[in-house]
């Protein structure tokens, strides 16, 4: 991850804008049943504005020639396996027929 000093301005502040909105998000969504605070119309337009500071972050991203961040889910499969080639685990593992 590149640092905050390495970071244009505006990449900052749509970083800045990005954590602010989804603070705005946490502390605003009610719990199971109840109503939520904030109207139908601002819920979309929270969501438009997540959208726009997205595509804005890619274009800087690739104006700056870095590699575009994918976000993921913590419980998303991983795409690579960790495989031990530990001589030990090899030495209790029978040969294959």
């Amino acid at each position: 991850m590149i640092g905050n000093t390495e970071l244009s301005k505006e990449q900052r502040v749509m970083r800045m804008m990005r954590m602010v909105l989804a603070n705005i998000v946490k502390d605003t969504t009610p719990q199971p049943g109840m109503h939520h605070p904030l109207s139908q119309q601002t819920i979309e337009d929270i969501k438009a504005c997540f959208a726009l500071i997205s595509a804005r972050e890619t274009e800087l991203a690739e104006e700056a020639g870095l590699a575009q961040e994918q976000p993921y889910f913590t419980d998303d499969p991983h795409k690579a396996k960790v495989v031990s080639i530990n001589k030990a685990s090899q030495k209790n593992r029978k040969p294959e027929e």
